[in-house]
Formats: C-alpha cells, structure tokens, sequence
C-alpha cells in the first residue's frame, strides 16, 4: 500500500470521526437512522464510481 492510499484512508477516516456523533445523535429513530444511511451509502458509492471511472 503506497503512501497515494494511505492519506485518503486517513482523510476518509477523519471526517468519519467528525461526521459520524452528530450524524447518530440527529438520527435517533431508526427509520429515519435507516433512510438516511441508504441516501449516503448511494452518495458513496456514486462517487466511487465516478473517481474510478475518471481516474482508470
């Protein structure tokens, strides 16, 4: 693993750290907890497709 992944792993993982208590405190009920981690998981995985395609 070169240095050109690591530091996106640790950007990635910072903004995880900082998103992530008031992404679960404001998402108390699981409906709501459940609907949106389904509209991240298609923002993620969007973007990953379109880096992968652009950057390959």
């Amino acid at each position: 693993m070169g240095l050109e992944q690591i530091i996106p792993a640790i950007f990635i993982i910072a903004v995880l750290i900082l998103i992530l208590p008031e992404f679960l405190r404001t998402n108390s009920k699981l409906k709501q907890f459940n609907k949106n981690l389904f509209i991240w998981s298609i923002i993620v995985v969007t973007v990953v497709i379109v880096s992968y395609l652009i950057f390959k």
